[in-house]
């Protein structure tokens, strides 16, 4: 079944990267702090919106002293655009007090260190990790890779950690980084949630989910 699967996933690959040559992560950064920050922020928000609050934020916010330093209420403020921002703010502040503490102020570069940040799971530290450094420890995975892991017959689970586990078995570890920012660019122009368009689909021919969806 793993072989089906390799197979199968190294030709979505493949395709993808035809479809989508400048795929790459959406959010706006310049450092490992901006990436760590933007990423919390985006969860449950689009890409489109955090970019726009993190460009007045990062004017403000230039180091991770600021964040230490900051005023919880007037940060909320400045993150209410991108929703749950009571949590965002409370996250991020307290992220950045212990990266301060405890980090000598960098931002840590290994997953077991970035766990321990409070707002950070294993999605969130995939893509700093990646993006940021440059590291391959695992496969981001957001809904739209959840969706399209599920919808394409690469993993059968709904946890999104056993997703990535699944993934990890199957994607060759050079593609890891990429495949979400590949899958991420598919899920938003053509495999919708609610209405996939699988007829105008690349990947039709090799989607166990195709004939279910244009029944």
């Amino acid at each position: 079944m793993n072989i089906q699967k390799k197979n199968r996933v190294k030709e979505i690959i493949k395709l993808l990267k035809k479809k989508y040559p400048k795929a790459n992560i959406a959010l706006d950064f310049k450092n490992p702090l901006e990436l760590l920050v933007a990423t919390i922020l985006s969860a449950q928000c689009t890409d489109e919106r955090t970019n726009r609050v993190t460009k007045n934020l990062f004017k403000k916010y230039k180091n991770i002293k600021d964040y230490v330093k900051a005023d919880l209420k007037r940060f909320e403020e400045n993150i209410k655009p991108t929703g749950f921002y009571k949590n965002k703010a409370k996250n991020i502040i307290t992220a950045c007090k212990k990266i301060f503490k405890k980090f000598n102020g960098e931002v840590p570069q290994k997953m077991g260190e970035l766990i321990t940040l409070p707002g950070v799971g294993r999605k969130t530290a995939n893509i700093v990790l990646t993006f940021a450094f440059g590291k391959l420890e695992g496969v981001a995975v957001d809904t739209h890779v959840k969706r399209l892991s599920q919808r394409l017959g690469l993993s059968e689970n709904h946890n999104p950690n056993k997703i990535e586990q699944d993934l990890m078995v199957i994607i060759p570890k050079k593609d890891w980084g990429i495949f979400s920012s590949l899958i991420i660019e598919h899920g938003r122009k053509i495999c919708l949630a609610r209405r996939p368009s699988c007829k105008e689909c690349i990947l039709k021919h090799i989607c166990p989910s195709f004939n279910y969806f244009t029944k």
